[in-house]
């Protein structure tokens, strides 16, 4: 039995460098498989929601406490940057000395309005065509 119940969630967003809009409709496949493979290789942390737009990514992750949100963010920009550079040429010719992704990010927890922030992160891109990934995430 565990000694402690914890649900604390996140959502989380960050971009492209240069906001670039970069992430097209086939590099959001490899996208996902690398978040999954963040989670595959930390199974305490678990993804609820996933949308990528053309130039930034928003997640809603549920993590344990003891866990830092930087490194929850450290692992999935670095994987997902190795990933898409080296699938993709284009990505590492013109990233290789900056990075896919931008330094920063945005994080807030979710808290009592779970609702509103996984329906938030499930409409982001419809006005730009967006295409939301979390079904593919499944």
């Amino acid at each position: 039995m565990n000694h402690c119940v914890y649900q604390v969630m996140y959502h989380i967003v960050w971009g492209t460098k240069y906001r670039r809009k970069v992430l097209k409709e086939y590099t959001r496949v490899d996208l996902v498989k690398s978040v999954k493979k963040v989670q595959r290789r930390y199974p305490t942390w678990y993804v609820h929601e996933l949308n990528i737009d053309e130039d930034h990514v928003h997640i809603v992750v549920e993590v344990p406490p003891k866990v830092s949100i930087s490194k929850v963010v450290q692992e999935i920009k670095v994987q997902s940057s190795k990933d898409l550079r080296r699938r993709y040429k284009y990505m590492d010719r013109i990233y290789r000395e900056v990075g896919i992704w931008e330094v920063g990010y945005f994080v807030s927890t979710v808290g009592l309005n779970e609702k509103q922030i996984r329906q938030y992160v499930q409409k982001q891109g419809e006005e730009e065509k967006g295409v939301d990934v979390t079904t593919e995430y499944s």
